[in-house]
């Protein structure tokens, strides 16, 4: 059975490969990218016509309007791969003060899913791109208050949004199928190559088991989990993210941070 299925980040590196691939299998995929001349790049190798969506996921009246326009759409989509992401910037705030990559990584994904959870078919599934790189989170710079260097940003970042998949889960039940989903360290994206000067690994490691998460068997009632592709199983993800008052303090900082958003 053929699904509709959002793919954020999809104009290159693993995003765009499992676009290919999903596309290949008859599924009906949307595009996100922030670059027109990139979007309508990998329409055309994915192929077959499908539907694009450009939006800077650093801003937040574009992630609204992005969801607006899939809901415009659509009346349902099946699957939401929460694959785009950043590491390393040249300008790592956004207009209100947040550092880019809890605003990229962390709240739009947040914001996105949120809004089209009422277009979400029953049992859908959510796909959220975390990573090997986890780290505690500081309150602080995630509210803006405290800069961090490009790593400990970006692991941080990835931990909330791995915290968030689990209390997401929670919440949803049966309705869905919520998993965060590390693809695989050092894959050959761009964002490992600016980041850390490496060709990295074989794209496809991440888009199969991206898929493997959006679609197989071995996922579906796995919600809540978080799956480690390094180890190739599902795994605990940093301690930090079993500790409960932890779990708490950083959902009421993402709720604050959208909260001020807007």
């Amino acid at each position: 059975m053929t699904k509709t299925i959002l793919i954020t980040g999809a104009t290159d590196g693993i995003g765009l490969v499992t676009a290919k691939k999903l596309a290949a299998e008859g599924h009906t995929v949307l595009l996100h990218g922030r670059s027109k001349a990139k979007l309508e790049n990998a329409a055309k190798e994915v192929g077959g016509g499908p539907e694009t969506y450009i939006a800077d996921l650093s801003k937040i009246a574009d992630v609204h309007a992005l969801a607006a326009d899939i809901r415009e759409s659509h009346a349902t989509i099946d699957v939401i791969i929460n694959n785009a992401g950043v590491f390393k910037l040249p300008n790592a705030k956004t207009a209100e003060g947040f550092d880019t990559r809890f605003m990229v990584n962390t709240f739009a994904p947040y914001i996105l899913t949120e809004a089209l959870l009422p277009i979400l078919s029953k049992g859908g599934r959510i796909v959220n791109l975390s990573s090997a790189a986890q780290a505690p989170v500081d309150l602080q710079a995630m509210l803006g208050q405290r800069q961090l260097d490009d790593m400990g940003a970006y692991a941080q970042s990835k931990l909330a949004i791995t915290i968030w998949s689990h209390e997401l889960a929670q919440e949803l039940g049966e309705n869905a199928v919520v998993v965060a989903v590390n693809p695989g360290s050092l894959l050959a994206s761009k964002m490992v190559k600016e980041g850390f000067g490496v060709a990295g690994n074989d794209l496809n490691i991440g888009a199969d088991i991206l898929i493997a998460a959006a679609l197989g068997n071995s996922f579906a009632n796995a919600s809540g989990k978080y799956f480690d592709n390094d180890s190739r199983t599902f795994a605990s993800p940093h301690s930090a993210a079993l500790d409960a008052d932890h779990r708490a303090q950083v959902m009421q900082g993402i709720k604050d941070a959208v909260a001020r958003l807007g």
